[in-house]
């Protein structure tokens, strides 16, 4: 049931294109506060959408292109210059980088901005993303680095409010902004995630791209061939774990998954491992731990605020090799997962999505009466 609010209210989103946290986050946010929804695009039959209780107004910028950088700034082109519609409400909840540039055709009411992170390839991890692209692109991004961090920067100064995913993400706003924000800890539905019985397998459901790390997570069970590991997403590393993976029976490389498929996995695996590189919170060892199932994590960024080493999960070093992997599956083993199901599933709780929507609900409701 949505909470009752009576001023009207949209959340803004920068797009929906694969089954991301922080485009699950708006439309639960969205459904469960009662308001209508815009986004830069959306890609035909998204899985979020389907069978989804949301029944508010959408608006869609269509800004779709496959073109990395040109997306960037078609993006930011969009929410300048197509969201007068905003002038028609009292609230609007902002959600991504781009979005927050619209802020300019709200010159009245409330502005609240969910910061899942501040643009990692403008601030934190700007010299990484460079290094992914050809020399000659290098001065193309720059460029648009140098049109889109003033853009950011203001809108940030205007937002009335600003709410974060983690503390992790906290302390980088403060870092890199030097402002302010509020944590609320993204929503988990963890009664889609239950304990389904154990099998002989551990699971992988990190998005594949380099900062996730998945390539350690194969090469540790290339060196296990006793141990079974499935891989359930997808990403622009696919090419490389797929042909890394390759020939080793004991691996499997599934792509993206529907969630009836995923939530069958999570619930039947013996462990999740998820070591990405300083991650903003991870909802991933979230799910895992609200099907009972322990986290084999990384001792960085926001896995240190939601899994709790050797009750709900082992804490791996913050830059970690096969080897650390390939040891902390070792002691992770079936017994010991089973072990940890109740500290598991009484620790994903704290994370629902009725906490999520309390604690918005009452920073929408002080707007109310101002």
């Amino acid at each position: 049931m949505g909470i009752e609010y009576s001023k009207q209210s949209i959340v803004l989103h920068d797009y929906f294109e694969s089954a991301e946290g922080g485009g699950r986050l708006c439309l639960i946010l969205a459904r469960e506060i009662l308001t209508d929804l815009g986004y830069g695009f959306k890609v035909q039959n998204h899985p979020y959408f389907k069978n989804s209780a949301f029944a508010g107004k959408e608006y869609d910028l269509r800004s779709y292109t496959r073109l990395p950088i040109w997306r960037q700034y078609k993006l930011a082109r969009a929410f300048q210059r197509k969201t007068l519609f905003l002038k028609d409400y009292d609230t609007v909840i902002y959600s991504g980088f781009y979005s927050p540039l619209a802020i300019r055709n709200h010159w009245h009411g409330q502005n609240i901005y969910y910061c899942h992170t501040p643009p990692r390839f403008i601030y934190d991890q700007r010299d990484f993303y460079l290094s992914l692209i050809p020399f000659w692109q290098r001065p193309i991004l720059l460029g648009l680095i140098r049109y889109l961090r003033p853009l950011y920067e203001d809108a940030l100064s205007r937002m009335d409010t600003i709410i974060t995913n983690s503390e992790n993400v906290q302390s980088r706003i403060q870092k890199y902004l030097g402002i302010d924000s509020r944590v609320i800890y993204p929503p988990c539905e963890t009664e889609k995630f239950n304990w389904l019985g154990q099998e002989d397998f551990y699971l992988s459901t990190a998005r594949l791209d380099p900062l996730k790390r998945v390539d350690i997570v194969v090469k540790a069970f290339l060196d296990m061939p006793e141990k079974k590991l499935k891989v359930v997403s997808g990403g622009p590393d696919m090419p490389k774990i797929k042909k890394l993976a390759q020939g080793a029976e004991n691996i499997q490389v599934l792509g993206w998954a529907d969630e009836k498929m995923l939530v069958e996995l999570v619930g039947r695996c013996v462990a999740t491992i998820y070591i990405p590189r300083d991650e903003d919170f991870g909802m991933a060892p979230i799910e895992s731990m609200a099907a009972g199932k322990p986290v084999i994590g990384v001792a960085e960024g926001g896995l240190l605020e939601t899994v709790v080493d050797w009750e709900t999960g082992i804490l791996i070093k913050a830059d970690p090799s096969p080897e650390d992997v390939i040891k902390a599956v070792q002691e992770m083993t079936a017994k010991r997962a089973k072990d940890m199901r109740r500290v598991c599933e009484k620790r994903a709780l704290r994370f629902r999505t009725e906490v999520f929507a309390e604690k918005m609900n009452k920073i929408m409701v002080s707007f109310q009466f101002q």
